[in-house]
């Protein structure tokens, strides 16, 4: 069994009891938010190596640190081998600073985007439009419909029904 799909089985477990994936999740997110304080302490600095390495300098359990990655992966600028991937994989983790932050304000993971290392990245202005362009990518804006008696909006100056409505 790939490392992903063991970490997906324990991590959604349908079986588990809810205290002990409550338990899980809370101690993934202290490990998930101490990862990011030191990736983003240097974002420029490339960081690569194999999974296991990895996980061992970030001081994660090898299937924690493959849902980092799993995490991350759509951050990252070249993406990394995640549903592949053994322990010896080597993987990297260069992520693109605007899309690491979009992707965290999407997961609504206020104990990431809210980092004080975002601070010494971008500006509060460049966070708050970055903020903005993530919450209306996912706001479904529906056309306005014409109604019958409204004004045709081919400019004709008729009702609408009298118009262009005629033939629908």
């Amino acid at each position: 069994m790939e490392l992903l799909e063991q970490w997906r089985e324990s991590a959604y477990s349908a079986e588990a009891d809810s205290k002990e994936l409550n338990a899980l999740w809370n101690e993934y997110f202290e490990l998930e938010k101490g990862v990011y304080e030191q990736l983003l302490s240097n974002p420029d600095e490339v960081v690569e190596g194999t999974v296991e390495e990895l996980a061992k300098k970030y001081n994660m359990e090898l299937l924690k640190f493959v849902g980092f990655l799993d995490g991350i992966n759509d951050s990252l600028k070249t993406p990394n081998p995640i549903e592949t991937m053994k322990a010896d994989t080597k993987v990297s983790l260069a992520f693109d600073k605007e899309s690491l932050y979009k992707n965290m304000v999407g997961a609504k993971a206020d104990w990431l985007y809210n980092l004080p290392q975002w601070d010494a990245i971008f500006d509060e202005a460049k966070r708050k439009e970055l903020y903005l362009e993530q919450k209306k990518s996912g706001t479904i804006v529906k056309d306005h419909k014409v109604g019958r008696n409204d004004p045709c909006p081919c400019g004709s100056g008729k009702k609408y029904k009298k118009c262009c409505g005629k033939n629908v």
